[in-house]
Order: structure tokens, then C-alpha cells, then sequence
């Protein structure tokens, strides 16, 4: 309102007037005056007799108050009643603090107060004098003046401190315990809860707590490029990404065995493999790997590695290490020297290379690596730190024996070879089919491969017990011949239902079936029925197209989008090669039905039981209905005999069928 500070008249007016709408005596009254202390008039007297009525009163100070007024009007201790609100949230902290001790009997649960000390700080007006100056006075003569020396004063403004004691409220704080980890954030909210902030790569965790884990045993070593053109940004990021990795992956009972090298010209290899036992040194020993910046010499590096980077002391001497070992390359710069006949010469000495880039790097990753499957490319500095789970897979997709590979699988590729196609994609689909082989253990136990070619009509070129090691189905399907024409890929799929997905062809009951299609899409109007008749009898069918196609007739073949795959061109076949092979390892891993296929010939009708199946046959005889009943002879059980209990089993089944077909033949 302005005007003049009249503190006496307000608390006379308080006196006179009361609390308005005040309850009764039983209710403790507070006065809260705020104030700089510099009334016109004394207000002792109306203070002194507020306080007699029992009001308590707290007398906050504000900007640079006269204290000493200030200590007349609070009651009694003065340092409990007399605040300071220079400095807002002290003053919101220290009000609350005061109310809640002496008047209020409950604070904030958790919360306590506690003193601390403090100023109290008033600016005073003083007269100063500053020296004296020649001035003229009055003379007793008429007509004169005199002249002599006057002091000189001077006003000034003085910032008086009076040390004291201050309370305040504290409350404990959700992200005291520091329950962010891997470098996340603490954000409170209130006083009991909170969020995370997680950094890059941790985010799948409340707490940003690392879900990675190498459990597998390895000896793992990185790569790291320090040269020039990988630039000194470069290098750090490449640090960082191997220290939030290495911090989520590597604990007390970790398996592996971790060590690190660095090179441009020259190779390094300041952290030796095994050489930290615990995550705070390795660390430690990551954070002092400087920047070289020399030549980019990736392939000489590779071969340095090779011969000198995995050597190991075992425990024992005549106990050697047979780890599998993993080699990591990070780079972000193109080689200055040849990497092809440093990676094969790495390969030959039985390491497992993984490759990581950016997407400028894929060619020459996948050059090194060998396979676009041990190659991991990100998109801009950020998403490199969105990989590190995709690397945990890969560097134990090593020597594992659990996953796709040992599962037991019937799989047969039919390619389009047909004009739409033309020789040079052809080429690319056999060499994509040839590749995918590599991934699989191919032998009666495990993995049996078949490969149909077509275009007006289909070929076999192998059936699934044709071939029974991986170098054979290689030089196989190196022999496979274009066909030209116009494609069909509804005869392909009928083909493989009816000559190639069958017990006389090698086709063992009781394990798991794919097809893969690879298709431009063209000739795929007839392959919707024959597709579903594949799937009804339990086989798989995966559509891979590459090119413009259309989708909902391709839908339709697929049964459903988790098995069509669709490609822009021929030349990113290979990125979407450990898609195609996950998935097909998912169904190999799948329960299967003993039945379907019908492993009964001849009609027979198989019937299931608990873990095993029997033929029930008609005008024939056998496990699997193979034998036609010759008049005179009497028919025998159809019920499996009791030698027989192992059908299902991928090598019992591969004698059956070879014992099929002779008795056939």
C-alpha cells in the first residue's frame, strides 16, 4: 500500500480487533510480522503486551532489516522466533521449521529439523567524514568573509553482520541412496519417489541396471582403431562404449578372460589378456589408452593380433587353454592396407572376428568378418551404444552348443530360377542360400538340407538325405544350374510337399520343418494353397522377396507377417540373413507334432501316444505301412514293435527310411 512503517499501530490494531474468526482459548494463536524493523513509532509496548495474551510471535526480517527492533517484537528465544527472509527458501524452511517445533506437534515424516550457523545482515545509514575543506563563514567586519577549514561529512550505507543461529526443515531426499546406476540420473519426485534418467543403452531397467551377461566362457580381446581418420572424438567414443560394456558384462564370477590393443601404424596391447581380475581396475586401465592418430592399417593390425594377442600362460603346464577366441574390431576409418588376406589368415588360426562401425564400414566389416552376420553397424554415435546387447549375442553365439545349432531340422530352400529372376540375381540367391548353410551342422543328427530350383516347373538338385556333411551341400549347391522360363511357385511348393518333405525322401518324423521360398515375387498367384497344405501338415513355409511386390497375395503364401521377409534389392540379401536364420532356428526350437508330416505310407493313419506314434495301416504292414500283405500271409500288429520305440529319433528315423526305400526298391 505504501505509505509509512507503523508496526506499533498494527499490533495495537491486533490487540483491539483479536484473531478475525479465531476459535477459542484451547487453540494457540501465532503472529507472523513481517518487516524490516524500521517503524516510525516504538512498538515495544503494544509487543509486549501481545505477548502477554500468549500470542506467539515470529518476526521475519526482510532485505536488511533493524534487528534490534526485529528482537523486540519476536517472543522469547529470539533465535528461534526471529527469521530472515533475504533469501527465500531459507526463510520458507526456517518458518516451517519454527511453526513445527514450538506450536505444531508433527513435522513431515522422515523430516527433522537442524540448526546451522548463520548471519544476520541490517544496512545502517552512517555519518562518515570524509576530510576538510576550505569554506567561508561570516566576518564580524561588514562587508567580509572568512575563510577556513570545515570538516566535510559525508552518507553512507553500511552492511552490519550479527553472527546467530538458524533452523531449518530437512527432509530426506529420494535419490540420497543414489539409486541410478551406470551413470543414470536421479530425478525426485516428492519426497519418497523418484526416476531414472538412464544413459544410452541402460535404458531398460528402472534403475538403469545392466541386463547383459556373458555367461558364456570366452577369451575376449578388442580391437580398437586409434588412428587419424577414426579422429580423436572417435577414440573416446569407443572408449566409452567399451567401458559401459565391459562394466555390464564383467563381475566377480565372470567366465571370460578380457584384454584390449590399439593400433594405427603400429599395434599395441597395453591391457593383456586376463591381466585384470575385477571391473575397477580394467577400467582404470581403459581410462589411460591415449589417442596415436597415425596411418589406418587395419590388416596389418589383424595379423599382429593374431600371432601375438591371444597368448596365455595356462595354470598348469600340460593343461592348455581351449577357450574360444573372440576378436572385436572397432574402427570408424577406412584401411589404408589389404584386410582380406589378413582376416583369412586370422580365420585360420581359429578366431571368431566381430566387426564394429558405422554405416560407412559395412563393406569392409563384412570383408573382415566374413559374414554380414558378425558385422554390427550403427547409424550415428549414439545408437552405438544401442548395440551393446546385439554384441553379447554375438560373442556367445561362439562355441555355444545350446541354440540352432544343435537342433535337430528339416530344411529345404526353393529358389526362383526362373527369367523374371535372370542368371545374375540367381547367382546372388545361390550364394545367400549357399551362406545360410554355413550356419547350420549339417549330418543325419542334426541339420539335413534340400534345395528345389524352379521356374515353370520344379527340380530337385538335393534331397534332404542326399548329402550328409557341410562341404558336400556346399559344392553342391556351387553346381545348381540356372533355368530360365517363367516361374511357378506354387508347382515349387507342391513339389517339396509331395517329393521332397517325405519319409521316402529322408524327412524324419518327429523334427521340425521349414521351407524357404525366395521369390522376385513373380508366379506366386498359385503358391497360396499349396503353402497352406505345407503348414496344415506342420511344415513351415518362410517367403523371402526381394524387389516391388504385392504384399497381401505374398501374405497369403506366408500365412503370416512374422514369416514373410521382404528385401528392396538383391544386394541387401545378406543384411537380412541372421533375421531369416533366428527366426528359422525359433521354429526349429518349437514343440513338434509326431504326426505331421504323416510319416505312415500308403495311406496309414498315424495315431499319436505318449511320446511315441504307431502306423495303423490297411492292405499293408510294417512301422510305417511300408510292406504290401502278400494273400495267405496273416497281417501284423500295426502297433510299432518294441525295438522301435525310438522313431522319432533323428538317426533311428534315417535307418527307417533308408530301409524304406530298399524294401521298395
Amino acid at each position: 500500500r505504501g505509505g509509512s512503517t507503523e508496526t506499533g499501530r498494527a499490533l495495537k490494531y491486533i490487540l483491539h480487533k483479536g484473531f478475525p474468526g479465531g476459535r477459542n482459548s484451547s487453540v494457540p494463536e501465532v503472529l507472523i510480522i513481517i518487516s524490516d524493523g524500521k517503524s516510525q513509532g516504538s512498538p515495544a509496548m503494544p509487543a509486549m503486551q501481545v505477548k502477554e495474551r500468549h500470542i506467539t510471535v515470529f518476526a521475519v526480517g526482510i532485505k536488511f532489516p533493524r534487528w534490534e527492533e526485529l528482537r523486540v517484537l519476536a517472543s522469547e528465544p529470539p533465535e528461534r522466533h526471529l527469521l530472515f527472509a533475504g533469501d527465500a527458501d531459507d526463510a520458507a524452511n526456517g518458518l516451517y521449521s519454527a511453526l513445527g517445533d514450538p506450536v505444531c506437534t508433527a513435522t513431515a515424516p522422515g523430516c527433522k529439523v537442524e540448526s546451522h550457523p548463520c548471519e544476520r545482515r541490517t544496512l545502517e545509514t552512517v555519518k562518515e567524514v570524509a576530510g576538510n575543506y576550505v569554506c567561508w563563514k561570516g566576518s564580524k567586519q561588514p562587508n567580509a568573509v572568512q575563510a577556513s577549514l570545515c570538516p566535510f561529512i559525508r552518507w553512507k550505507q553500511v552492511l552490519i553482520k550479527h553472527p546467530s543461529r538458524c533452523f531449518r526443515t530437512v527432509c530426506p531426499d529420494p535419490c540420497d541412496s543414489q539409486p541410478c546406476q551406470n551413470g543414470g540420473t536421479c530425478v525426485p519426485e516428492g519426497l519418497d519417489r523418484y526416476h531414472c534418467l538412464c544413459l544410452l543403452g541402460y535404458g531398460g531397467d528402472v534403475h538403469c541396471a545392466a541386463k547383459l551377461s556373458l555367461e558364456c566362457s570366452v577369451d575376449l580381446l578388442f580391437l580398437v582403431d586409434s588412428s587419424a581418420g577414426v579422429t580423436l572424438e572417435g577414440f573416446l567414443r569407443f572408449k566409452a562404449f567399451l567401458k559401459r560394456f565391459l562394466q555390464a558384462v564383467v563381475g566377480q564370477d565372470s567366465p571370460m578372460s578380457v584384454g584390449v590393443a590399439q593400433y594405427d601404424d603400429n599395434v599395441k596391447i597395453p591391457i593383456e589378456l586376463g591381466q585384470h581380475k575385477d571391473a575397477f581396475s580394467l577400467m582404470k586401465s581403459i581410462d589411460a589408452l591415449s589417442f596415436s592418430g597415425g596411418r589406418t592399417l587395419t590388416g596389418r593390425a589383424l595379423q599382429y593380433i593374431a600371432q601375438h594377442g591371444f597368448r596365455s600362460t595356462p595354470v598348469f603346464a600340460d593343461v592348455q587353454d581351449d577357450l574360444p577366441r573372440v576378436l572385436v574390431l572397432l574402427t570408424d576409418s577406412k584401411s589404408q592396407d589389404s584386410v582380406a588376406e589378413a582376416a583369412k589368415y586370422v580365420k585360420d588360426q581359429n578366431l571368431f572376428l566381430i566387426g564394429i562401425g558405422s554405416s560407412l564400414m559395412r563393406a569392409e566389416l563384412t570383408t573382415v568378418t566374413g559374414s554380414p552376420q558378425q558385422t554390427i553397424v550403427y547409424s550415428d554415435p549414439q545408437d552405438l551404444f544401442n548395440r551393446m546387447p546385439e554384441l553379447q549375442r554375438k560373442i556367445c553365439s561362439v562355441g555355444n552348443p545350446e541354440g540352432c545349432q544343435a537342433q535337430s531340422l528339416d530344411l529345404a530352400f526353393a529358389v526362383d530360377a526362373s527369367s523374371g529372376v535372370g542368371l545374375e540375381n540367381f547367382l546372388r540367391l545361390r550364394h545367400f542360400v549357399r551362406s545360410s548353410c554355413l550356419h547350420f551342422v549339417i549330418n543325419r543328427d542334426v541339420t539335413q538340407i534340400a534345395l528345389v530350383t524352379y521356374g515353370s516347373k520344379a527340380h530337385t538338385a538335393f534331397a534332404l538325405d542326399t548329402h550328409t556333411s557341410s562341404s558336400a551341400v556346399l559344392q553342391a549347391i556351387d553346381q545348381v544350374p540356372f533355368l530360365g522360363g517363367s516361374a511357378s511357385a506354387g508347382r515349387a511348393l507342391l513339389h517339396v510337399y509331395s517329393d521332397v518333405m517325405t519319409v521316402q525322401k529322408g524327412a524324419r518324423p518327429g523334427v521340425n520343418k521349414v521351407v524357404v521360398l525366395l521369390t522376385n515375387g513373380g508366379g506366386v498367384q498359385d503358391a497360396a494353397a499349396p503353402a497352406q497344405q505345407l503348414r496344415h501338415n506342420g511344415i513351415l513355409v518362410f517367403v523371402v522377396v526381394v524387389g516391388d511386390t504385392e504384399r497381401d497375395t505374398l501374405l497369403r503364401v506366408a500365412g503370416s507377417p512374422t514369416y514373410l521377409v521382404h528385401i528392396s534389392s538383391y544386394g541387401d540379401l545378406q543384411y537380412y540373413q541372421g533375421l531369416i536364420i533366428e527366426r528359422i532356428c525359433e521354429e526349429a526350437r518349437s514343440p513338434v507334432n509326431l504326426c505331421k508330416p504323416n510319416p505312415c505310407m500308403n495311406q496309414g493313419v498315424c495315431i499319436l501316444g505318449p511320446g511315441s506314434y504307431r502306423c495303423q495301416c490297411h492292405g499293408w504292414e510294417g512301422p510305417h505301412c511300408e510292406s504290401r500283405i502278400v494273400r495267405g500271409d496273416s497281417p501284423r500288429s500295426p502297433a510299432l514293435p518294441p525295438r522301435s520305440h525310438v522313431p522319432w529319433s533323428p538317426r533311428g528315423m534315417q535307418h527307417f527310411s533308408r530301409a524304406l526305400q530298399h524294401s521298395k526298391r
